[in-house]
């Protein structure tokens, strides 16, 4: 959530930065009108008030004049009309300022991050910078079989009996696929957290709404999560989203930071955006396992955890010796809740293309304020909001698809990752005999 005070005293640059982005940035303009009705609205609330006490001195005086008279102790009748009638406006306008809040708030939660001064301007087709690449891709002396192939000949990846447990964009790994999946994940979660330094979770898969509004996917992307309506329960899309949430509503002691989390976790997606998109293989399904980095840091230090976090993601693929290379986002493609985003593609020969295997992002305090995530800077300081930074390291299928398809042999077989064999227990993947 954009701090309010920023749209206040910077109302043409945030909506410069939303036009960036391609969004309406006519959202600021109804923000700030919000903010003026509120305010008069307060103003006018506390007006009231300062006269109701004034009418409650008045009533005092009155009582103590008729005691000392030996009067009845009761206030006039037009004092005790004027108290009712005052403390009637009172709480109308407290209604009204606690309506005016509820949709302020609201609308803020639509409003995007703010784009970093270095991310270029532009769609992804055009602005997105190839900052650097790693490897070459292999020159095969035979023409590389797609991963639906390769799975299928092998004998570990099932489409269609995915497609029968749950329709389409669902698979099933058999055998060594699966050992491999498995395999692939343990290694990852122990370079991260022997290597990394970061400390490794299991959260849930499923998490209360106020979770997923936290971490900024929701009421953006409601329509593309998996949802328990009757338990108001969602399905997680990414291990972000329950690790930005462990913080939530808490205040960080001083020393604390920084704090380095990793989860593995199935994620669910409807992908209702990229319908009849990369509909062959595994590259897009509704369901699909990655591990995470999740980062939360002091401002001063979040541009240089983003680069070691990116690093991180790299030294996987180098060690799996996957050519790759690391994109910069543009301000149209990094996401809702990001300032900024590298994104590391994976070649798969095969498939002929670059597959998107990681993508890091700084989320800078957007997130920290959306959950109610502060930190004490030293003893005794007032508290302030942490930057968050989250990546895959790596997500699959796609690192598996990339496995395959860079380390297929003439015969059909696929040679295993060095790193990965003491995880698999076999250096290839073979033709099974018919």
């Amino acid at each position: 959530m954009l701090s309010l005070d920023l749209i206040r005293k910077e109302p043409e640059s945030v909506c410069q930065a939303l036009a960036n982005r391609g969004e309406d940035p006519t959202i600021v303009s109804k923000a700030l009108d919000l903010d003026t009705r509120r305010r008069t609205t307060v103003t006018e609330r506390d007006r009231f008030r300062a006269q109701q006490n004034e009418a409650s001195r008045r009533v005092g005086s009155e009582v103590a004049e008729a005691r000392r008279r030996g009067d009845p102790a009761e206030p006039p009748p037009a004092l005790r009309e004027e108290l009712a009638q005052l403390s009637q406006r009172i709480e109308q306008l407290d209604r009204d300022a606690e309506a005016i809040v509820a949709q302020q708030n609201a609308l803020l939660l639509t409003i995007p991050n703010i784009p970093q001064p270095d991310v270029a301007v532009g769609p992804e087709e055009t602005a997105n910078r190839v900052i650097r690449a790693w490897g070459a891709p292999v020159d095969f002396p035979f023409r590389p079989r797609p991963h639906w192939e390769l799975g299928e000949k092998l004998g570990i990846i099932d489409l269609e009996r995915g497609a029968k447990l749950s329709g389409s964009r669902f698979f099933v790994l058999r055998g060594k696929g699966a050992r491999l999946e498995r395999a692939i994940i343990s290694w990852m979660l122990d370079v991260h957290t022997r290597e990394h330094g970061y400390t490794e979770f299991h959260v849930p898969y499923l998490v209360k709404s106020e979770t997923l509004v936290g971490s900024g996917n929701l009421p953006k992307f409601g329509d593309n999560l998996y949802h328990d309506a009757e338990e108001d329960l969602w399905l997680i899309p990414t291990a972000e989203v329950p690790l930005t949430n462990l913080h939530r509503d808490e205040i960080l002691e001083p020393g604390t930071l920084p704090l380095r989390y990793t989860a593995f976790t199935p994620c669910f997606r409807r992908e209702k955006a990229a319908a009849g998109r990369d509909t062959r293989g595994i590259k897009r399904v509704h369901q699909f396992d990655k591990v995470e980095l999740y980062n939360f840091v002091e401002p001063s230090k979040s541009a240089e955890a983003l680069e070691t976090m990116v690093r991180c993601a790299e030294t996987l693929l180098q060690r799996l010796g996957i050519p790759h290379r690391v994109i910069q986002l543009s301000t149209q493609g990094i996401g809702f809740a990001s300032s900024k985003t590298y994104d590391l593609e994976a070649w798969a020969p095969g498939s002929d293309e670059w597959l998107e295997v990681s993508s890091c992002s700084t989320c800078t305090d957007f997130q920290a304020r959306r959950a109610n995530i502060r930190y004490r800077p030293v003893a005794g300081a007032r508290p302030e909001f942490p930057h968050t930074l989250n990546g895959s390291a790596l997500a699959l299928p796609r690192t598996f698809i990339a496995i395959l398809e860079n380390n297929q042999q003439p015969d059909g077989s696929v040679v295993i990752p060095e790193v990965l064999r003491p995880y698999t227990g076999f250096d290839r993947i073979e033709v099974p005999e018919k």
